[in-house]
């Protein structure tokens, strides 16, 4: 119990240092010359319990003012999880620092910026697992941590797009040049309706290069021994292959919010178990992608033999039989959920009388 509650600890420890990190980043309101020194120095400042930096919105703006009880809670970690953290930030920090000063042009650059802000946390997370003796993974293990973080992070660039690309005073733009550059003359000219067809070709190359991730993210979850941590890391890269299903050929991406619905959501977290879980909800998402892809998109046949690749790695598993789809099943309702309503219900129907 003490080794769950320390992991817990210091996961959280760890994300917290590494939001701070990100909301400093993500402001776009600071001075570059005041904004990159800070991500720079940020690895030294998560020892000192006096600093803070004020900015952010709502509950981030919070986290900043209110700064020293993360580095409190971080300096009560054992000696190793603090290097750990340390080490990870440093590279974060330095990462975001050199993007903020130059503009994703190749792919190259891309999967660079990829791994600092989302790679690196992954390797982070399985050091963290390691030095807790929770894990044993596999010799590969930091290649496939990465891409792991890879996989989210294009993810949510991908489905950001017109939160980032409208961000005041001046836009966020992470989609690399490299492929945007083949169907705009400006990344946000994709916003706009009369550019819908290329718009719509440029996201789903956008996500058929995300796909590219796929395989290595089932073989690190397959490699996970902790109940605890394979969801933790299960849940959100299943996730991630449904909100890409959703965004594929969807113009939605360029108008508004895209996002899996609730009742999906709370489908995924509470079936994610196991592995044949996880393969399960990988094959259904795949090939509802799959039925969406227009076969004169330009990308189309990349795109399908990444989803077929996909698709043979979960059937291979063999364990597709006997389960219900995330995609179709519509699910029975929970018995508690049942019993929750009936007293809602009760609550209504007493009141309506009393009045």
């Amino acid at each position: 119990m003490i080794r769950y509650v320390s992991t817990y600890k210091m996961v959280c420890v760890f994300y917290l240092v590494l939001r701070a990190l990100d909301t400093v980043e993500d402001d776009t309101s600071i001075p570059t010359d005041e904004k990159v020194p800070i991500l720079i120095a940020f690895h030294r400042h998560i020892y000192d319990t006096d600093w803070h930096y004020s900015c952010g919105t709502k509950e981030y703006k919070i986290l900043m003012d209110q700064f020293h009880h993360v580095s409190a809670a971080f300096l009560e970690l054992e000696k190793g999880y603090q290097e750990a953290i340390e080490e990870i930030t440093r590279r974060m920090g330095a990462g975001m620092a050199k993007f903020i000063c130059q503009e994703v042009e190749t792919v190259d650059d891309y999967d660079e910026y990829c791994h600092y802000v989302a790679g690196l946390v992954g390797l982070g997370l399985s050091k963290l697992f390691l030095a807790a003796g929770s894990e044993v993974l596999t010799p590969d293990w930091e290649a496939i941590s990465n891409s792991m973080g890879l996989f989210l992070q294009k993810t949510n660039i991908i489905r950001d797009y017109l939160e980032d690309i409208n961000e005041i005073p001046k836009s966020r733009m992470f989609w690399p040049r490299e492929i945007w550059g083949k169907y705009a003359d400006k990344l946000e000219d994709l916003k706009y309706e009369e550019n819908t067809n290329k718009s719509v070709q440029c996201l789903n190359e956008m996500v058929t290069n995300a796909l590219m991730h796929i395989e290595d993210c089932l073989k690190y979850m397959v490699s996970l021994r902790d109940p605890s941590i394979f969801r933790f890391c299960a849940i959100p890269q299943i996730m991630a292959i449904g909100t890409l299903a959703l965004c594929y050929n969807n113009e939605q991406v360029f108008r508004g919010v895209v996002k899996l619905r609730r009742g999906l959501t709370a489908k995924v977290i509470d079936r994610t178990k196991t592995m044949a879980d996880v393969y399960g909800a990988f094959y259904d998402f795949s090939c509802m992608l799959k039925t969406k892809v227009d076969k004169n998109d330009p990308n189309a046949s990349k795109t399908l033999n990444r989803l077929e690749a996909v698709q043979k790695l979960c059937r291979d598993a063999g364990v597709l039989q006997n389960r219900k789809s995330y995609v179709n099943d519509k699910g029975q309702p929970n018995s508690v959920f049942i019993i929750m309503v009936v007293i809602l219900l009760a609550i209504v129907f007493a009141y309506l009388r009393a009045n």
